[in-house]
């Protein structure tokens, strides 16, 4: 949710190549209150911290459409894709394996050294980005003043202004309506997605039982499926396809869902995974692709930058609604419920204009 704030700074200030270092920075000084935090309340500021931090997945899309032509830019997305999903494989692996050593001798300090394992890794990255990553913004679409940029910065903020892309000129009556599509498709899509996704865990350790280490194996599963599908085929995908498969993807989320809901073994649970893990796999790598056809070259990154807080957004309130519905109404109801609302984004994008 806080990813659309960045956006805004990046035009408020003068200097917003200086915003990656800051964002990853704060990355990892959340990571070291997390080791160093003795009561819950460290702990919250340590999570709030990493929180507002977070933006700079957003910020790193709109630098990636901006450096990027039309013809490489969806495989460029697909690329960034390929990334999450090797952490998607990597990181619940090193996740088990600290649950794992620290299951024979849990004290009260044995988060310390998970803890400062990802503050390493996190400060890596950021010594990576000071010496490599440069400013894509051309100096002459930047803001001059510090003034304009937080009379811009309120567009950036308001959610009502996000999902009508106000701050986007220069567009025409089709590309306006095609973009208010993309992005009503893509909150709605991840509201209940993430939501549903954010309970998997819930599922699998009280439904099935599993232990930290069968969760490891399964997010291992997901994130291999998503990264031979990325990396082998999504991001080979023709750019007047990438809409159809888009479709497809969001299609295939209805029964991965219904699946896992239903599930009363774990062959039929797996069946579920495995639909989800190929569903994500098309989705937002596709999504992503679409909304940079549309606009001007130099609104590119602004446009990516509103379109991933609006998924931001989704991710940040979709688990609340999803958790709630899961602790109350049971994890049949709350699959199967968020599987008839999955049929709204499908037919968004169907009927939306050709780009």
């Amino acid at each position: 949710m806080i990813s659309h704030h960045v956006q805004s700074l990046r035009i408020l200030l003068n200097a917003p190549d200086k915003i990656d270092t800051v964002l990853y920075g704060g990355i990892t000084m959340s990571y070291l209150l997390w080791a160093l935090s003795k009561n819950f309340g460290i702990f919250v500021l340590a999570r709030f911290v990493g929180g507002i931090s977070k933006g700079n997945i957003s910020l790193s899309m709109a630098i990636i459409s901006d450096v990027t032509s039309p013809e490489k830019r969806g495989k460029a997305m697909a690329l960034v894709g390929i990334a999450f999903s090797i952490g998607f494989v990597v990181g619940p692996m090193i996740g088990a394996f600290f649950a794992w050593i620290s299951s024979g001798n849990r004290n009260e300090t044995w988060y310390i050294a998970p803890a400062l394992f990802a503050s390493l890794l996190a400060a890596s990255n950021l010594l990576y980005v000071i010496y490599n990553l440069k400013e894509s913004l051309p100096v002459k679409y930047r803001t001059k003043t510090i003034l304009s940029g937080m009379v811009k910065s309120v567009i950036y903020i308001n959610p009502i202004d996000l999902f009508q892309f106000t701050s986007v000129s220069g567009l025409n009556d089709k590309e306006q309506h095609n973009l208010k599509m993309l992005g009503r498709t893509y909150f709605v899509y991840l509201f209940i997605y993430s939501g549903l996704e954010f309970t998997l865990t819930f599922l699998t350790h009280h439904i099935f039982e599993f232990s930290s280490m069968q969760q490891g194996w399964m997010f291992l599963g997901i994130g291999l499926t998503m990264a031979i599908l990325q990396g082998g085929w999504v991001r080979r995908v023709p750019s007047h396809k990438t809409k159809s498969v888009a479709e497809l993807g969001l299609w295939l989320i209805i029964p991965a869902f219904v699946f896992i809901g239903l599930a009363k073994n774990t062959m039929m649970l797996y069946l579920g995974i495995f639909l989800f893990a190929v569903s994500t796999a098309m989705v937002v790598t596709c999504m992503m692709t679409l909304v940079t056809k549309i606009g001007p070259e130099h609104q590119k990154g602004t446009i990516t930058g509103i379109f991933r807080s609006l998924g931001a957004l989704a991710r940040a309130s979709g688990p609340i609604v999803a958790s709630a519905g899961f602790w109350y109404f049971g994890s049949t109801t709350t699959y199967l419920t968020g599987a008839v609302f999955l049929l709204l984004p499908p037919f968004i994008l169907h009927i939306m204009k050709p780009l």
